[in-house]
């Protein structure tokens, strides 16, 4: 995973193809890019538009009802007021048989609440879908697993490491903002739902501390309680083996609610197990966290985004160095491009500001309106999945002149061809919340990859990066042996995949990293981050190669 802006979720990047915006905006797809997160802001201030005038109405109606009681309130407090007036003997029969009845049965405060109920409906079309929500609360779960982030950290809003008694601050927002006891029981549902109670028992323990702190306040936009997040708290430990801390949940339930019944037959069930095998009074279940994707890489995939985009010092290695690049091309010899040597064994170079800021905002711009659902080939089907969370466009080099300069500069420094059909499309590709795409294969016919990442600004923990993939010419290879690993080959199109133990083909390719700049490299098979794997034939006779087969990891 990227750098403290991969916490933020920030990431992009650039590849290939052309797309279609209809279903750009489609509703459960909000959390998957930033772009939509962001988009969401629009109608949530159409929302507070509509909230504000009801409350405007709610204000003068409850002014007038103030009036009212204080108008009569003031007759009752003066007792010298006589009822042989005629005049307040009038009113005081008016008020009780038609001014009260008015009062109650004002059609005033149900008008307030139906034009803001109208107001929301119109709305409620552009607002994200549950699946949203669901795919959110996986985000931050993933979040927390890959950064090892503090669950109780997270509620306050600290994004923290804690192992043991060591405390590492990975992220620090311009704003504070915590969760609340909803916000956390909503978390630990989803993981419930899903029997993932690795997941589940520490966002619900967050909850049931939050609400033991705040019960008895009501807040109208909570849709559980201290019961609810008590309930499933109890059920989730009971699953995990600890049936100790069930029951004594469960106990304190019916200290809320002692008329349930459900509860109350749990009680006794857990009671009973105790009762039938002590030794578990004292037991604590050891919960596995488990492998959803079920990768044999996993902790070297996560012990790398852990790193945080960190450096070795390098500096001090005679052998690294620094010049200017110019590939004998005329394009580039009035601007030549900045290279810096950061590796030898793999062999990485950075090529520094090969795309300027302004270049790089004008391509997010260019892609925005055509983002839609990143997706994998499952046979002859292209399907959404867990594994890759990111909204892709593809454009083609006719949409903005920039795109066609863009493709003579990598051109001139790298002596490729990078029109079609040697090479695909520019795809720009945005990652949600918690966005990855994890290690997997880039299936496709003959060798190929490139990277190109455009930040904003490196400081900026909300910045976008931008990849580009390109293909590799022959004259690239290095002198290696090409070995096949003795896995089970994946489908045709099939993108995910394990990292093969055998020694593949080192392949230069052309990275473009944070800081908008272009790394030129030879990452080698190997079991850190990235690998090499062709599937089909080296065209004879010609000197490019199309399609792509780079193992990639592409994360936060």
């Amino acid at each position: 995973m990227g750098p403290a802006a991969g916490l933020a979720a920030l990431l992009a990047v650039l590849a290939l193809r052309a797309g279609d915006p209809a279903g750009a905006a489609a509703r459960g797809d909000t959390f998957s890019a930033l772009t939509s997160v962001a988009r969401a802001l629009a109608p949530e201030r159409r929302l507070l538009g509509l909230l504000r005038r009801y409350l405007r109405g709610e204000e003068a109606r409850l002014r007038d009802l103030t009036r009212f009681y204080d108008k009569v309130l003031s007759l009752h407090e003066d007792s010298a007021t006589p009822v042989s007036n005629p005049l307040l003997a009038f009113t005081l029969i008016k008020r009780l048989q038609s001014d009260w009845r008015n009062v109650v049965h004002s059609l005033e405060a149900s008008e307030n609440i139906r034009a803001l109920k109208d107001g929301y409906e119109k709305v409620e079309q552009d607002l994200p879908a549950f699946e949203d929500v669901e795919g959110a609360a996986r985000a931050l779960m993933r979040l927390q697993d890959v950064y090892m982030l503090n669950v109780k950290g997270l509620a306050r809003g600290v994004f923290q490491r804690v192992v043991g008694s060591a405390v590492t601050d990975l992220y620090s927002p311009r704003r504070l903002f915590s969760l609340t006891a909803d916000d956390c029981f909503q978390v630990g549902k989803v993981a419930y739902d899903m029997g993932d109670y690795y997941h589940a028992i520490p966002w619900l323990e967050e909850a049931v501390s939050l609400f033991r702190g705040s019960y008895g306040e009501w807040k109208t936009e909570d849709e559980a309680s201290l019961e609810d997040a008590l309930d499933h708290l109890a059920f989730a430990y009971f699953q995990a083996g600890n049936v100790s801390c069930a029951l004594s949940l469960s106990r304190e339930f019916l200290l809320y609610s002692p008329d349930n019944k459900r509860m109350a037959r749990n009680v006794l069930k857990y009671e009973k197990l105790l009762a039938e095998s002590p030794n578990q009074v004292v037991a604590e279940a050891v919960i596995q966290r488990p492998n959803v994707p079920h990768l044999q890489t996993r902790d070297t995939y996560e012990g790398l985004c852990q790193t945080l985009g960190s450096q070795p010092t390098h500096y001090q290695i005679p052998s690294l160095y620094c010049s200017y690049e110019t590939n004998s091309s005329p394009y580039l010899q009035l601007q030549p491009v900045r290279k810096e040597v950061i590796h030898l064994e793999p062999y990485v170079v950075l090529y520094h500001d090969f795309v300027s800021d302004v270049e790089a905002q004008k391509i997010r711009g260019l892609a925005e309106p055509w983002l839609q659902r990143s997706v994998v080939a499952s046979g002859e089907k292209q399907l959404p999945v867990e594994y890759r969370i990111s909204k892709s466009a593809w454009l083609k080099d006719t949409v903005d002149p920039l795109l066609v300069t863009l493709d003579h500069r990598i051109g001139a420094l790298t002596g490729l061809d990078v029109q079609p059909p040697y090479a695909e499309y520019l795809q720009v590709v945005n990652y949600g919340i918690g966005g990855h795409y994890e290690p997997h294969f880039d299936h496709a016919t003959w060798p190929t990859s490139g990277y190109m990442s455009m930040d904003r600004s490196s400081a900026d923990p909300a910045a976008q990066a931008l990849k580009t993939k390109m293909l590799a010419e022959r004259s690239w290879w290095s002198p290696v042996t090409f070995q096949r690993s003795q896995k089970p080959k994946a489908r045709l199109g099939e993108e995910k995949g394990e990292l093969p133990s055998g020694r593949g083909p080192c392949l230069h390719c052309l990275f473009l990293a944070k800081g908008s700049g272009l790394y030129q490299g030879t990452p080698e098979n190997s079991q850190t981050i990235s690998q090499s794997r062709m599937d089909g034939q080296y065209k004879e006779g010609g000197k490019r190669a199309r399609g792509r087969s780079f193992w990639d990891s592409d994360t936060l």
